[in-house]
């Protein structure tokens, strides 16, 4: 078969080659695709974001929680301090009041020890 050179341009048909239509058919159709494949990708996305927003609430929740628990615990710590300073300036002062006690006592003794001149002297 020989073709004449003024249809050499004219095969389209015959050579398998899509018309433009048929062209513009498939790349709609690779368009759709890629439109389908974009929207999953769309729509998992939105869902891992209201996963993260629903996980960053329950750790807001989380952390003012023991943000309140702590300054609870401050506040008795606090407590405990003072009771604890109160119960040293006691002990402080208690054993002071003892020391004094115990050197009255001695000079008792000491001044029983001595003759009453001596004692009248203070010595």
């Amino acid at each position: 078969m020989t073709v004449d050179p003024l249809y050499i341009e004219d095969t389209d048909d015959w050579l398998g080659t899509p018309t433009p239509l048929e062209t513009c058919r498939h790349q709609l159709r690779m368009y759709e695709n890629e439109f389908e494949a974009l929207t999953l990708k769309l729509d998992r996305a939105l869902q891992n974001i209201q996963g993260l927003i629903q996980d960053n609430d329950a750790l807001v929740q989380e952390r003012n929680s023991l943000r309140a628990k702590l300054q609870y615990a401050e506040g008795d710590l606090l407590s405990e301090k003072r009771s604890f300073a109160d119960v040293a300036h006691q002990r402080d002062h208690l054993f002071q009041e003892n020391q004094r006690l115990l050197r009255d006592a001695r000079d008792r003794e000491e001044l029983a020890g001595h003759c009453d001149c001596c004692a009248e002297k203070g010595l």
